[in-house]
């Protein structure tokens, strides 16, 4: 089950362990990339989980809504409209509800990875986090429960380090072609960090990745 302290708690823990991890994200894209893809999305998810701080929203989908303008706001590069596309996938997802079970939050997450898709104009095994989030919703809408849940972190993660030996064909990466292999995708250890975090506020008792050893 999916409810508005759970959606605020998640975003919290996902901000906070994104400003861990800000450093090892960056490491990553400055070797593939512009080198600020932890700035941008610890800001940005900073910036979200304070303007939902303290407030009262309707139903999931006001709350979903509030993130979305905030990640556009604050999030530089392509992870801000990307992250503020999924929010608003969410949004229309999960509007007039307070909360939902594991089937609405499938329905979301592959809502989010469609809108992703269409936003990017990326397809899987382009490196990007597209490779993370396709996985990860096919496991949850394969067995939308806990299992479902925990499956789609394992997914994730698995998808996440095989990044590494992945060509990148799109965005900036894109211009190092066979170089970039031998790097993970920074955007796609973030998005693998957001199913933990997610799986850990709605099912709790989620083993997390070392990131700061397993992405090198």
């Amino acid at each position: 089950m999916l409810t508005l302290e759970t959606l605020q708690a998640f975003i919290q823990a996902y901000a906070a362990r994104l400003a861990e991890l800000c450093t090892v994200l960056d490491d990553l894209d400055n070797r593939i990339g512009d080198g600020d893809h932890g700035t941008n999305m610890a800001r940005g998810f900073r910036t979200a989980a304070d303007r939902i701080t303290g407030e009262t929203f309707a139903d999931l989908g006001a709350l979903c809504q509030a993130v979305a303008m905030a990640l556009l706001a604050s999030v530089g590069g392509a992870s801000g409209p990307l992250y503020a596309t999924a929010f608003m996938r969410f949004a229309q997802s999960w509007k007039d509800c307070t909360n939902v079970d594991f089937g609405q939050v499938a329905t979301g997450v592959a809502n989010a990875c469609e809108g992703l898709r269409a936003r990017g104009k990326a397809e899987v095994g382009e490196k990007t986090l597209l490779d993370v989030w396709t996985p990860a919703s096919e496991a949850l809408a394969a067995q939308p429960d806990e299992y479902g849940m925990r499956a789609a972190v394992a997914r994730a993660t698995k998808a996440a380090l095989a990044s590494r030996d992945i060509p990148a064909t799109k965005g900036r990466a894109a211009y190092l072609g066979e170089r970039s292999v031998g790097t993970c995708d920074p955007g796609s250890i973030s998005s693998a960090v957001f199913f933990e975090e997610l799986a850990d506020a709605t099912v709790g008792g989620v083993t997390k990745t070392s990131w700061q050893t397993s992405a090198w």
